[in-house]
């Protein structure tokens, strides 16, 4: 039976830009935990195959897709549940990114989408306050439209010239978690995080609305993002193997439009590898 959103939730997502789900993962968080380690230490600890050692982030692309039992969260009702909700029954997912974070995060979105909605689900796997890295977010803005959210979009970065705070001391909401909460926001909410470990663990499921016919070359282009991560297809391999007919309603789309992700990696390879030129 699929969890969909009640109403008051979904008027709280349009208005905030974001909701929380405590324990609503609970039951699963230790299999998860237990997945999340192994397919860090298939891939040597850390970032391209080099172990963290909590001076930068540390990011896994496709990280879900490579697990077949992490790729089951696509499957589950509750993750369904707020997908259908949000972005549609016909929604598409559009990745996975698993992490070791260290230190702060700067305010960021993580897209600026006028048309199509992007929603993150985010799993953290340690416990985080707001003085230990949690999740921190800015509500309303979201509204790319919106004065409050131009005015965010162009000074958020800035803050200590624009206002005279610092990034952690923004006005916004600290959504302190335990491992088996959830956190679901859209892409282009501002949020941040500070005072986190050199160590915290974090992933995510990224999905939007399906894009109509018309609209496909906007698609291709997120989709050729995945070139700086060195991926040639849109899903990692468990992904796609065990993928029941109604998963893969969720991956048709992005699957007939990532052809030209190999030559765009190719290139991507070679702009890295090629000498600098003084």
């Amino acid at each position: 039976m699929k969890h969909n959103l009640d109403a008051q939730q979904l008027s709280f997502f349009e208005t905030f830009g974001y909701l929380g789900f405590p324990g609503l993962m609970a039951d699963r968080v230790q299999e998860i935990i237990s997945d999340f380690e192994e397919v860090w230490a298939r891939h040597g600890g850390g970032h391209n195959g080099q172990a963290h050692d909590g001076t930068a982030r540390s990011c896994i692309a496709q990280f879900i897709d490579l697990h077949e039992r992490l790729s089951t969260l696509l499957d589950d009702e509750r993750i369904r549940g707020i997908a259908t909700s949000l972005v549609g029954d016909d929604f598409n997912y559009m990745g996975s990114d698993g992490n070791y974070y260290a230190g702060d995060t700067g305010w960021h979105s993580d897209g600026w989408h006028p048309e199509q909605r992007h929603i993150k689900i985010a799993f953290y796997l340690d416990t985080l306050t707001r003085e230990t890295g949690c999740l921190r977010v800015i509500p309303g803005s979201h509204q790319i439209n919106d004065t409050f959210g131009k005015t965010l979009q162009e000074h958020i970065r800035g803050s200590d010239s624009a206002w005279g705070i610092s990034g952690e001391d923004v006005p916004a909401v600290a959504l302190e978690t335990a491992p088996g909460d959830i956190v679901c926001f859209n892409h282009n909410t501002k949020h941040a995080a500070f005072g986190g470990s050199e160590r915290r663990r974090m992933f995510t499921m990224n999905l939007c609305q399906r894009y109509p016919e018309d609209r496909l070359s906007d698609l291709r282009e997120y989709i050729g993002g995945g070139a700086r991560f060195w991926v040639e297809e849109g899903y990692g391999q468990a992904m796609i193997r065990t993928a029941s007919q109604k998963r893969l309603r969720h991956l048709e789309q992005v699957m007939e439009n990532d052809d030209h992700l190999p030559e765009l990696t190719r290139k991507a390879k070679l702009k890295m590898t090629e000498p600098s030129r003084g």
